[in-house]
């Protein structure tokens, strides 16, 4: 029931004119978004501080319920995916990046092995729910390793403290964007699949990313040179608009205007997380290949 009327809240048409003025910036909605959006970061960040383990037991909770929430909206296009595989392989991503590179490479051989005989041995299934089975945790699980790899590759604070900039950088990006977005934004980035994202937006987010990687270099600790520092925050500011973007396209597609209910004034853990999928990945590479990691 909820589902149904989701897909005709976002399948409604929106009234628009000549004389249609722009939204004002809604405090209370940005008081709300901001005060849950802060538990969440900060118990995140507790556990980034505690260390590798905590770090992968929250990633792979996250992931669970991004991935659930993905498979929930496949299911409203009529997929049917199998769950029990791709959510399992969801929380086994992260926990496997713990170890040596090759787990995630055997769980990931063992993730399309399992899909695989499933399809074999049951004769109902089609070509796209294995498709959608599949990049269910790849989608998530597999793409947020990325933070416990990051988390694991230097001990102690200075390692808690660049796992830490590297989330902030794509939270501060988020809110510096719908602040400025809400405010100044005019000119749509991509009216048909995101129609409040503007390009002003997208200005304040590569701000607030710059932001937090310049301080990430001024601190000294890192062996991250300033164009290091520069390519990472506008490339994880621009990566994290991309994944904003794909999540929303996916629920454009379903016809619904949230992944879920989980966290009020974000929506879904999808919707919370669908910057940090592509930006902390995004990140991880830029400081293996720029010597930092």
């Amino acid at each position: 029931m909820e589902d149904q009327k989701q897909r005709q809240r976002a399948q409604e048409p929106v009234a628009a004119g000549p004389r249609a003025e722009r939204k004002p910036f809604d405090v209370k909605g940005f008081l709300v978004r901001s005060g849950f959006g802060i538990m969440y970061a900060a118990l995140f960040i507790a556990c980034l501080v505690l260390g590798v383990i905590p770090t992968a037991v929250f990633v792979a909770v996250m992931s669970w319920f991004c991935c659930y929430e993905f498979y929930r909206m496949a299911r409203l296009d009529g997929k049917v995916p199998n769950e029990f595989i791709g959510l399992s392989a969801a929380v086994l991503f992260p926990l496997s990046a713990l170890g040596a590179s090759v787990l995630l490479t055997a769980l990931l051989f063992i993730l399309v092995l399992a899909v695989g005989l499933w399809y074999l041995y049951s004769p109902r299934t089609r070509i796209s729910d294995v498709a959608v089975t599949i990049f269910g945790p790849l989608y998530t699980g597999f793409m947020l390793s990325a933070i416990v790899l990051t988390r694991g590759s230097i001990p102690g604070f200075a390692g808690a403290l660049l796992s830490v900039g590297v989330c902030a950088s794509l939270w501060v990006s988020d809110s510096l964007a719908y602040m400025v977005g809400s405010r100044f934004g005019k000119h749509k980035m991509a009216p048909k699949i995101s129609p409040n994202k503007t390009w002003e937006g997208f200005c304040g987010s590569v701000a607030g990313s710059l932001v937090i990687w310049l301080i990430l270099y001024a601190t000294g600790w890192y062996s991250l040179s300033l164009p290091v520092a520069v390519l990472a925050g506008v490339g994880v500011a621009v990566l994290g608009v991309f994944g904003d973007l794909i999540e929303s396209r996916i629920k454009r597609g379903v016809g619904v205007k949230d992944s879920g209910n989980l966290i009020p004034g974000h929506g879904g853990m999808l919707d919370r997380s669908d910057s940090l999928i592509f930006g902390c990945i995004t990140a991880h590479l830029i400081l293996v290949l720029g010597g930092v990691l």
